[in-house]
């Protein structure tokens, strides 16, 4: 797509013929298909400017040109002599990247420093002269992308420098837009390098600037990326690929027809919607291939149904299952619940009588404008902001009201980072995450974190370094270790410790997935050894306080003479429906009817006594307390237990895991009808969460 600066002076308004016979708007994702399939010719641009304005008029009509124009005079006449490598005049680059950013719907502001983001970093011109000619905005711009420019993307260097573009790229995330542009050309003329540079520049692409492509939704920067890294890094498996697109292209496409049968359908339904067969691009099929093995024809590309509101998507969906046969595991919806990166979608598959099995994504057209530009098709994330923020110094960091959670996430860990080498790692795995989820917090709101995150990752983006005292959480309303993974979706409730001085333990960090909870944590470990490093102790046994114990309460076993026992197992209680069993010595054992234990004692044929209750109320029970760790908490349970009357026949309490503490007490009841209101009282002691009966 790179174009030849030609007669800069001449405009579309003077070239009449032009604007009458029009342009064919450029596809992005055919351009990019087609030169890894073979070469294409290059047709030399009769204006050098006029592929851009098109391309930008076609999804701002008002946008004023006079300020491209401006800009790309600056800019060829700041590069009139310097060549590419490639042999090609300098401008043809920006020319190249500012017409892919047109393509995508970029804004006239994100253009026209995109025109210039070479010229402050290769030429005699300086931000004072863009600031004075094109205002703050896209000075700002350029200066960010001179920093990301001037990335040494050598080993030694990649740290530090991909720190700055991380910081350019939260100062305004247009900055990485035009670099992802600025990759994408480069990539496509990559072959006039050595092999080994083509490489490592292809490693790079892969490890992060795909990746910040995927998070930023700028997916047709991103598969085009993709299959040209797979071409250099992969070629014998990228040759098998081609091999398979070209052999399917001399095939019969089941999907073409597949698509009818659809617009048929939504046109009798009376759903008006534009129905297209997209292909797949080379590591999608790879994929697929890896996946499934042999390739069907309607494995080659998906279709995809553009629709005007988001209800028409569920009435396309709604019509797609009820005349085809849906594959429900395949069902997804994104529209819902949108994928970190901006995506929304849905998507579905159906299964036609002939055997095949379509793909197909319903979304409206704003939906597939933002799911293919991400970022791009956002505009000027200032334009609302005040006049005395809207022109900001070149230097100064500012609040993209429209950033990206994962980005703030970054942004906010980075500063935090200890040393390079760690925050290059941390970077590299974060970027490494094949996704996103969506849990829900007690309060309603919602927390984005990686896909396979824990409730410690999700406390720490709660409460950032408040987590340290975090002792526990629910994950839809049940109980659960800190450590149990979370899935999309689920509803967590974290629950800290009243402790100031509470702080993480040290096998937090193999449960942490997120940079800001490993870091958190490995700082609060680090600035405190004693804690993080315990002295080797014997394991403590369970404390225990026993009183003086009875034998079967009011429970009476039709067995002269027999000792009654109440099962500790499920500790029977007035008035539960019991059975009675003789056990070793001729002791009557008494269970609750519904105990484990009853199936247990008959397949062992052990012999059933019947067992009634004494008329007299009080009765013996054990109960589990479950709680959090603090001082003083066993003091003040017995003091409940007391308060209700109730004597301690015994009582262990076991050594804190989690910061969680388990009790278990057997208590004599003067009254079982008392049971739950004791229950309840132990329930009210602070830290305890749980009390039921053993």
């Amino acid at each position: 797509m790179s174009a030849e600066a030609t007669n800069p002076e001449a405009r579309p308004e003077a070239r009449p013929e032009l604007r009458r016979r029009g342009r064919t708007r450029l596809d992005l994702r055919r351009l990019g298909r087609a030169a890894l399939l073979g070469p294409t010719s290059r047709d030399r641009l009769p204006d050098a400017i006029g592929h851009v304005a098109e391309a930008h008029r076609a999804h701002h009509p008002d946008a004023d040109l006079s300020l491209l124009r401006r800009a790309y005079l600056l800019a060829e006449s700041s590069h009139r002599g310097q060549m590419r490598k490639s042999g090609e005049p300098y401008i043809t680059h920006p020319l190249a990247v500012t017409l892919i950013l047109a393509e995508l719907g970029a804004e006239t502001t994100t253009l026209t420093a995109s025109l210039l983001h070479d010229t402050v970093e290769d030429t005699e011109v300086t931000l004072d002269q863009v600031r004075a000619e094109f205002g703050d905005e896209v000075c700002f711009i350029v200066d960010g992308v001179t920093k990301v420019e001037k990335i040494d993307y050598g080993a030694a260097a990649e740290p530090e420098t991909f720190r700055k573009m991380l910081v350019a790229t939260g100062n305004d995330v247009r900055v990485m837009s035009i670099k992802l542009a600025d990759r994408l050309h480069n990539m496509r003329t990559l072959g006039v390098m050595r092999p080994e540079k083509q490489a490592r520049i292809a490693k790079v692409t892969r490890d992060v600037l795909i990746p910040l492509a995927e998070r930023l939704g700028v997916q047709a920067l991103k598969t085009e990326l993709e299959d040209l890294v797979f071409a250099i890094l992969h070629p014998e498996e990228y040759e098998h690929t081609r091999a398979l697109i070209a052999a399917h292209a001399g095939e019969r496409d089941p999907l073409p027809a597949i698509a009818e049968s659809v617009r048929v359908v939504l046109r009798e339904a009376g759903i008006a919607a534009e129905v297209v067969v997209r292909p797949r691009h080379f590591v999608s099929v790879h994929r697929i291939a890896r996946g499934r093995g042999e390739l069907r024809g309607s494995d080659f590309g998906r279709i995809l149904v553009l629709v005007g509101e988001n209800a028409d998507c569920y009435a396309v969906l709604g019509e797609l299952h009820t005349c085809f046969t849906p594959v429900v595991s395949e069902f997804k919806d994104f529209i819902a619940a949108p994928k970190f990166n901006l995506y929304q979608s849905l998507h579905t598959a159906v299964a036609t009588p002939e055997g095949y099995v379509a793909e197909v994504i319903v979304r409206t057209r704003q939906m597939h404008r933002v799911a293919e530009a991400g970022v791009v098709a956002l505009g000027n994330p200032y334009a609302t902001a005040p006049a005395a923020e809207a022109s900001p110094d070149c230097d100064e960091e500012r609040v993209d009201p429209t950033r990206p959670g994962w980005l703030s996430r970054l942004l906010d860990w980075q500063q935090s980072a200890p040393d390079p080498d760690t925050f290059w790692s941390v970077l590299r795995a974060e970027l490494a995450q094949d996704g996103e989820i969506t849990v829900f917090r007690a309060d309603g709101g919602t927390l984005g974190l990686p896909a396979g995150a824990s409730c410690i990752d999700a406390a720490y983006a709660q409460h950032g370094e408040a987590a340290h005292g975090c002792i526990g959480a629910r994950v839809n309303g049940r109980l659960t270790s800190l450590a149990s993974r979370l899935s999309d979706g689920d509803t967590v409730q974290l629950l800290l410790a009243q402790d100031a001085s509470s702080g993480p333990a040290a096998d937090w960090l193999e449960h942490a997935r997120t940079s800001a909870a490993r870091i958190a944590i490995g700082s609060w470990l680090q600035a405190h050894p004693d804690t993080a490093k315990p002295a080797a102790t014997p394991a403590r046994a369970p404390l225990s306080v026993v009183g003086a114990r009875g034998g079967g309460g009011n429970a009476v076993a039709d067995l002269p003479d027999a000792t009654v026992r109440l099962a500790g197992c499920c500790t029977p209680v007035p008035p539960d429906a019991v059975a009675g069993f003789v056990v070793r010595g001729g002791a009557v054992t008494v269970h609750r009817i519904h105990c484990a234990a009853v199936a247990q004692m008959r397949a062992l044929g052990r012999t059933s006594v019947a067992v009634h209750w004494r008329a007299t109320a009080d009765c013996r029970v054990t109960l589990l307390a479950e709680s959090f760790g603090r001082p003083h908490l066993l003091a003040d349970l017995t003091e409940a237990i007391a308060r209700e009357g109730v004597e301690v026949v015994s009582a262990t309490v076991e050594p804190p895991v989690e910061q969680r503490v388990r009790h278990t007490y057997t208590l004599q009841l003067p009254d079982a009808t008392g049971l739950p209101s004791l229950m309840r009282a132990m329930r009210d002691v602070p830290g305890v969460y749980d009390v039921r009966r053993a």
